[in-house]
């Protein structure tokens, strides 16, 4: 029987290369942005459009074909369950504001959950061409080069990124930042908070908290951070907490205490 390590480095070696199509092609859309038709959903900052849809359409086609009896939760189209204890969970265009309006800071995020924790997560930056990859208990790369994270890092010291969305209100937005900056932080803000966990598991950011989020921005994310050495508040990932969302704060070693101050978590 084949065991569960060789089970994900399968599913990595995939996830790595259905990361890298669908980079390509929404590169090529990215390219060509002036031509898409952008829709709104909840509010006129939540923009979508036929690029999200179509990679989204590659990725679930490639991991249906290679693994039909694992489940695939993704944003555009949501849950389709499966049998065999896996699901995918991807995001396929993250940060589709600056996709839209010409900024580089998006990517394509793909995790996988097994008995509701992410076992392999996969980030790709097409205009950064960075493929960040892990797997539980096999550590975390960035273009193949190993990530640790350094434990000397503090929110005083480095830089915290956050993120915020109008399903909290405006005055917790404020006094979140206003609580980083009396504790002796500085933040970023990129508009993909994917992109902003895979910088953390990289060591350009300190931490990431953004107080609602969905599983498919930030389960990839998780899985890197975790294996580059950090840590992540648990995300819920059973029933209906899977399609919900939940805050989500992720750190190295040195920030895990003060950003979860920070947060109230």
């Amino acid at each position: 029987m084949t065991s569960h390590v060789a089970r994900l480095e399968a599913r990595l070696a995939l996830a790595e290369a259905v990361a890298r199509e669908a980079g390509a092609m929404a590169l090529d859309y990215f390219k060509h942005r002036e031509t898409l038709v952008i829709e709104t959903k909840r509010d006129p900052q939540d923009v979508v459009s036929i690029a999200d849809r179509e990679v989204e359409n590659l990725i679930r086609g490639r991991f249906n074909e290679a693994y039909p009896d694992d489940g695939v939760l993704g944003e555009e189209y949501g849950l389709e369950a499966g049998t065999s204890g896996y699901t995918w969970v991807v995001d396929p265009i993250d940060g589709t504001s600056p996709f839209v309006n010409g900024m580089p800071n998006w990517c394509i995020s793909i995790a996988l959950l097994h008995e509701g924790v992410p076992v392999v997560g996969v980030i790709c930056a097409p205009c950064h061409d960075e493929l960040y990859a892990a797997a539980l208990g096999l550590g975390a790369t960035l273009n193949g080069k190993t990530l640790r994270l350094d434990p000397t890092r503090t929110i005083r010291n480095s830089v915290t990124g956050i993120g915020a969305n109008n399903y909290v209100t405006p005055a917790f937005v404020g006094k979140m930042v206003e609580s980083l900056l009396t504790a002796g932080g500085n933040f970023i803000r990129n508009g993909s908070g994917a992109l902003m966990l895979a910088y953390v598991a990289a060591g350009r950011l300190v931490g990431y908290y953004e107080p609602y989020m969905h599983a498919w921005d930030c389960l990839a994310g998780y899985c890197l951070v975790k294996e580059a050495g950090g840590w992540y508040q648990a995300f819920p990932t059973e029933g209906e907490g899977l399609t919900k969302g939940a805050p989500v704060l992720a750190a190295a070693p040195g920030a895990i205490k003060d950003l979860r101050q920070v947060a109230g978590l």
